[in-house]
């Protein structure tokens, strides 16, 4: 006689590896590497996108804006939707004006369109529509330019204009230039939202 027994092990699963192909397939040879270089092309490509038509980065060119920004830091401009005010810092292009060298420019904004400014280089005070500026950014006391072409002490910023000035005063070619005045909002590039680098002054702005 014959006795038949139940047994309570389960039958043994088949262990498939992570990186099988589905349906039993043998996984091709560089598949894996394909798959890792199409997202780094879609990251590539969301990059550019970010950086051509919401966000650039920049590079500051001088000493205009020290110490709020120093020569060689690197900085992420906001540009979508962005109109500027005042206390901003914005990039300006490089066709802003020809005496600038064809280079982009960073400057603090000042007064908007429809504001007036006036300069007190005894007190070395700014004034906005008759109000004095509480300017704990600039590098030290602003002094009158030497310079023939920034002696003026009073401007009426006409609509869709900035009125804008380096914290560095005494080393910063802007408005209060002749040759610059106020700027069209047409050429403000964008927002300086964010510094890079070095990682010593990275951080909001």
């Amino acid at each position: 006689m014959s006795e038949e027994f139940e047994s309570n092990i389960p039958p043994q699963e088949e262990i498939v590896p992570e990186d099988a192909a589905p349906d039993g397939e043998e996984r091709k040879p560089g598949r894996e590497l394909f798959e890792w270089l199409q997202m780094i092309m879609g990251c590539v490509l969301v990059a550019v996108v970010l950086f051509n038509c919401f966000a650039r980065l920049t590079r500051v060119d001088g000493d205009s804006m020290n110490n709020t920004l120093e020569n060689g830091e690197l900085m992420l401009v906001w540009s979508l939707g962005y109109t500027p005010k005042q206390g901003d810092i914005v990039v300006l292009n490089k066709t802003t004006a020809d005496f600038l060298g064809n280079r982009a420019i960073v400057k603090r904004v000042i007064a908007t369109g429809g504001q007036t400014v006036d300069i007190d280089y005894n007190t070395g005070t700014v004034y906005v529509d008759g109000e004095p500026l509480d300017e704990p950014y600039i590098r030290e006391e602003m002094y009158l330019p030497y310079v023939s072409t920034m002696q003026q002490t009073h401007w009426e910023v006409p609509e869709g204009s900035i009125f804008v000035m380096g914290d560095n005063r005494n080393a910063s070619t802007d408005s209060r230039d002749d040759r610059l005045g106020t700027i069209d909002e047409d050429y403000v590039l964008g927002k300086v939202v964010l510094g890079l680098w070095p990682l010593s002054r990275v951080g909001a702005m």
